[in-house]
């Protein structure tokens, strides 16, 4: 039958004699490119044979350890860290925003003390503030009474306002800047102003020791906070951030009290994070309000996303489009939903498996602040004169700061892998090399040896296979009509 022809192939065509096998198994020994496996096949003394077989085995055990403890070094993705400095002839400045400590005009806010809680509300989803009991009446009678009040107009027009007369001096790189060098935003101390925003061309310094100059008027008979809310001092507030990046307070931001003198270096610092598993970033995230992905843009974005999903509008002082809230949706449903998010956990950051991982690529820009009295008596006698105002007056309100580079470079910290996938095969290649003389050419020879055996393996155990039973052929092998009347007729 058909099995008989298949095996009559097999025999003939495929599956060589006995001899022939054992012939081609000890030319394998005798020519493979991995050491030590001729010496036990040539050698005639037994002795020899075994201590060789010894030899080649314990190789081979310590090469397959060594490549064992390589793939599970390789799969643990560890990482090492590198710093380089880079020395440039000019260096790009960074964004620098600046507040005020006392948020609001006095006269506005002298008859609506109120107002100082409900910016805190607004602002709460920027920075945590919890309400106490004993001002939820008064809110909640203000809030019943003025439903059209626009908090976003109120601080705008009655906040920290920057011009000629809160504004003193001015005065990059030699050069003066003036109020409208700068671009109004909102955060949670009020009306801010950042310098060399990103709508600017990029300014650059070309010498250590000299940036930016600035002199604050902050006028504190004019501005006020509430101390009962825990804003009790004077003085500027200010952050430095890379342009394309939202400035980030919350606790970072650096303080200079009045009649004080802030001498700020700086230094530019890129962090490079590998990609998960190796690190902790995702470089295919991109967020839908912001030039570039960071972290703090990731979770202002994604807190507006839950904002508005769950109010129906958008708080002003989020990136995004839609309606803006207004104060009776900022107490009764934007203040909670805000409370709920940190409580869930529905905006986290940090890891790769967080709603903001750590970004691939960050700038910071690490300080060294330095203070003194602002102003010697001959100063205090200039300025007094030049604003016409009293010497106490002016050790009461101004406040100068100058923001300049330490010196003319920029460090990288970069996370790279500790081994890639070259690194890797070189190391087994190594290993295999080290203890067994081994090459990849002598791999392709054991796997040719091995799917050689194999096929002989498969070929002698179909031919050791039972036969296939001879199933009756009806055609074939049962009389036909003219068969059985011919029977008869002979019977």
């Amino acid at each position: 039958g058909i099995l008989e022809k298949i095996r009559s192939y097999l025999i003939k065509k495929l599956l060589p004699h006995l001899e022939d096998r054992r012939k081609y198994h000890r030319e394998f020994a005798s020519s493979t490119s991995f050491h030590g496996v001729h010496n036990i096949v040539q050698i005639q003394s037994k002795t020899r044979k075994v201590l060789w077989l010894l030899v080649v085995v314990g190789c081979l055990a310590i090469a397959i350890w060594q490549i064992c403890s390589r793939f599970i070094y390789y799969f643990s993705w560890p990482t090492t860290t590198t710093v380089v400095i880079q020395y440039v002839e000019n260096v790009k400045f960074p964004a620098v925003t600046f507040c005020n400590l006392n948020r609001f005009q006095a006269h506005a806010v002298s008859n609506l003390k109120i107002i100082f809680l409900i910016w805190n509300i607004v602002s709460g989803v920027l920075q945590k503030f919890a309400v106490q009991d004993k001002y939820s009446q008064e809110l909640n009678d203000f809030l019943l009474g003025n439903q059209n009040f626009s908090i976003k107009e109120f601080t705008k027009k009655n906040g920290f306002y920057l011009n000629s007369s809160t504004l003193l001096e001015c005065e990059f790189f030699g050069k003066p800047c003036y109020p409208q060098d700068f671009e109004h935003v909102f955060t949670e101390y009020g009306n801010c102003f950042t310098f060399n925003h990103n709508d600017l061309p990029a300014r650059k310094v070309s010498l250590s020791g000299r940036g930016l100059h600035l002199l604050f008027d902050v006028q504190q008979e004019q501005f006020t906070d509430e101390p009962a809310l825990g804003y009790t001092d004077a003085g500027i507030t200010f952050v430095t951030h890379s342009p394309k990046e939202l400035p980030r307070f919350d606790g970072l931001g650096l303080l200079t009290p009045v009649g004080m003198h802030a001498q700020v270096a700086i230094r530019q610092l890129k962090s490079i994070i590998q990609e998960y598993p190796w690190g902790e970033c995702k470089p295919d995230i991109k967020l839908q309000y912001h030039k570039i992905y960071s972290t703090n843009g990731c979770l202002q974005e994604c807190k507006a996303r839950y904002i508005q999903d769950w109010c129906g509008c958008l708080p002003f002082i989020l990136p995004g489009n839609g309606t803006e809230c207004d104060l009776l949706k900022f107490y009764n449903c934007v203040y909670p939903a805000v409370y709920d998010i940190e409580i869930k956990g529905l905006c986290t950051a940090g890891t790769h498996n967080s709603t903001c991982p750590a970004p691939c690529e960050e700038m910071d820009y690490p300080t060294t602040v330095t203070y003194s009295s602002f102003g010697g008596e001959k100063a205090i006698k200039y300025f007094s004169a030049k604003l016409k105002k009293s010497p106490e007056y002016i050790r009461q309100n101004l406040v100068r700061i100058d923001i300049k580079y330490h010196d003319l470079s920029y460090k990288i910290t970069q996370q790279q892998k500790a081994l890639t996938i070259s690194e890797l095969l070189a190391d087994v290649g190594g290993q295999l090399g080290l203890f067994c003389g081994a090459s990849m050419i002598t791999i392709i020879e054991l796997l040719e040896y091995i799917f050689t055996n194999f096929c002989w393996m498969c070929i002698f155990l179909l031919l050791k296979a039972p036969e296939m039973p001879q199933w009756n052929n009806p055609s074939q092998n049962q009389p036909t009509h003219k068969e059985k009347k011919k029977g008869i007729q002979e019977c």
